[in-house]
Formats: structure tokens, C-alpha cells, sequence
């Protein structure tokens, strides 16, 4: 599927080391993180473990994410991280990984909700439960997991001095141009343009990821207004990878240029520091956006783009994040 791009081209680190070298210990934290089984999710996931967090690894039933818990726990240790099935399609599935969070939480509460899991450019079809297959994986079930989390997330922040909701968002949150458009939150999944795709990331399968990764940032900034007009100590970022050589590419664009594109492509250690960054790092407040200033490079504060700030965008995601999930999003 993935063209002349069959498995992600090996590529130098050059900033990860250093950069991973300098982050704090993780130790008597607890972290939720979807989409671990390769790429940016499993080095995250492992440095966090490593770090001493105990990692809860939220993932589809599959022998990949049973062979990437093992290696996970290669790394750091037995006690470190724990399988969650997760099914970012399935709300029904959503919802019984949260009553498992709940329950190993309980206690200790969450100090990081990592949203990473993603899919990319896949065909026009709908989920189980009536949505567009990367609206729903990419955001609606990660807006699910926010609101029904948060009681948690408040508990490590009133303990702990704070917590965080981190959002994975990507390049493509502003190619196509196109505005936040409320029919991509809808019960459309398989009505939504169809599957045209040009090399040149257009096209109806490029148009709905745009709308997923525009709705991540949006959400992420929607939800740190509403935390700080409560005072709450939860802390909402948002990141983006650059142009990361991971499987990602492999499984869902199948662009007969994909090599190309991907020879100017960082390493997934990498791309993975922004990531790490909003995760991990002493020196963030709510609100930050973290990337690389361009494709590749090391990670920098930016700027959101007007397309990512504009109110009404960020009113229509929650309002139409809340009637895709039946329930209101709202903090206490």
C-alpha cells in the first residue's frame, strides 16, 4: 500500500541522544498513551518507561502490540508497562479501556494522557459506530478518553502540582488550507469525498486526515482555555513530528512518490522528541505547540497558525466532539 515505500528508511539520529539525555525522571508517575506497537508511540512509551513511569499502553488487540509490549518490557522491566486493549474505532471498545484505567488508577491518578495513536490517507469508510474510520481514530476517540479521564488527571495534579493532556497533531494540520468543517464530527463515515488522492497530498483522502489533524490542534487549544478558566492545574499541549521515518507512511498513503518525500525524512527517535518534550519536560506551560521549525530539526516552541486559533473552529470541534460521543465535555 505504501507504493515504492515498503518499511521506513533508516535514518541517523542526530538530536535524540542529547536530547533524551537531558530529560527528568518519571519516577511514581502513571502514563496513558494510545498507539504504541512502532513509530513514535513505542519510542515514547519506552523512554517514558525508562524513565520510571508505569506506562499504560493503549492498543488494538493485535500479535504486534503483544510483540511490542515485549520488547517494551526488554527495556525497562515487567513492572513498567501494562497492556490496555483499545480499539480507537469502537466507542464500545473505548469506553471498556476506560473503565480498566479507571480501575488501575484509582489511586494514583494520571500524570500524562499521551494522544498518539493515528491513521493516515486511509479509504472513505465509516466505524462501527457511523463515523469517518480516521475522524474517529485520530480525535473523536481521543476527545472520549479526555473527558472520561480528567477526574484522574485533576487527582495527580492536585498531588503531584500538575498533569497533562498531550495531543499529536502533524504537518498536515494546515495543508489543505481548508477551515475546521463540522461534517467531518458526523455519522458521514463513507460519504466524505470518496478515495481520490494526488501525490501531492490532495485529494479527498488528504482532506479528510487534514480535517483530523486540524481538529487535534483545535482541541488541544479548546481544552486549555477551558482548563484555565477553571484554574485548574491540568496542563493541555500539543506537538507535531515533522517529517519522521516511521511505518505510518508505509501503511496508509501507497503515493507512488512516497520514497522520494521520505528520503528528506528525520529519524522516528527524532520526530519522537516533541512528543517526549510535552510529555516529560519541566519547562512547559499549557497552551504550547512543540515541533521542529520545519519538516526535521530539533524540537522548538511555535506559533499555532491563524486556521488552528480561529474561535469559531474551536467552538464547533467541542460542540460537535460532544454530540459524536453523546455526552458534554465540561470541566469541574
Amino acid at each position: 500500500m505504501g507504493g515504492n515505500y515498503s518499511q521506513p528508511k533508516e535514518r541517523a539520529i542526530k538530536w535524540f541522544n542529547a536530547f533524551r539525555a537531558e530529560l527528568p525522571s518519571m519516577e511514581g508517575k502513571t502514563v496513558v498513551i494510545t498507539g504504541t506497537t512502532s513509530g513514535t508511540g513505542f519510542i515514547g512509551a519506552k523512554a517514558m518507561g525508562e524513565l520510571g513511569a508505569r506506562v499504560l499502553l493503549l492498543n488494538r488487540p493485535s500479535e504486534r502490540a503483544t510483540s511490542s509490549l515485549e520488547k517494551l518490557k526488554e527495556s525497562a522491566g515487567e513492572d513498567h508497562f501494562v497492556q490496555v486493549d483499545c480499539d480507537l474505532q469502537s466507542f464500545t471498545s473505548v469506553r471498556s479501556a476506560i473503565d480498566q484505567v479507571k480501575s488501575m488508577c484509582e489511586s494514583s491518578g494520571i500524570d500524562v494522557l499521551c494522544c498518539n495513536a493515528g491513521i493516515m490517507a486511509v479509504d472513505d469508510t465509516a466505524t462501527e459506530d457511523g463515523f469517518d474510520v480516521q475522524m474517529q481514530t485520530n480525535h473523536l476517540s481521543h476527545f472520549l478518553l479526555a473527558k472520561e479521564l480528567m477526574p484522574l488527571l485533576e487527582k495527580a495534579a492536585e498531588t503531584r502540582g500538575e498533569a497533562r493532556v498531550m495531543t499529536h497533531s502533524s504537518e498536515s494540520r494546515k495543508r489543505p488550507s481548508t477551515p475546521l468543517e463540522a461534517k467531518y464530527y458526523g455519522k458521514n463515515g463513507g460519504n466524505l469525498g470518496g478515495n481520490s488522492a494526488s501525490m501531492f497530498f490532495s485529494g479527498a483522502k488528504w482532506e479528510r486526515y487534514h480535517q483530523t489533524k486540524l481538529a487535534n490542534i483545535v482541541f488541544s487549544l479548546a481544552l486549555h482555555e477551558k482548563l484555565q478558566a477553571k484554574h485548574s492545574k491540568v496542563k493541555s499541549l500539543v506537538v507535531h513530528p515533522g517529517l519522521s521515518s516511521t511505518s505510518l507512511q508505509v501503511k496508509t498513503t501507497g503515493m507512488s512518490l512516497t520514497g522520494l518525500i521520505m528520503s528528506m525524512s528525520q529519524s522516528a527517535e527524532d520526530g519522537t522528541m516533541p512528543l517526549l518534550h510535552a510529555c516529560c519536560a519541566n519547562d512547559v506551560e499549557s497552551g504550547d505547540f512543540y515541533g521542529p521549525k520545519g519538516l526535521t530539526g530539533p524540537v522548538v516552541k511555535l506559533e499555532p497558525e491563524s486556521l488552528c486559533t480561529n474561535p469559531v473552529s474551536l467552538a464547533t470541534l467541542w460542540e460537535a466532539s460532544e454530540e459524536a460521543i453523546g455526552d458534554k465535555f465540561e470541566i469541574q
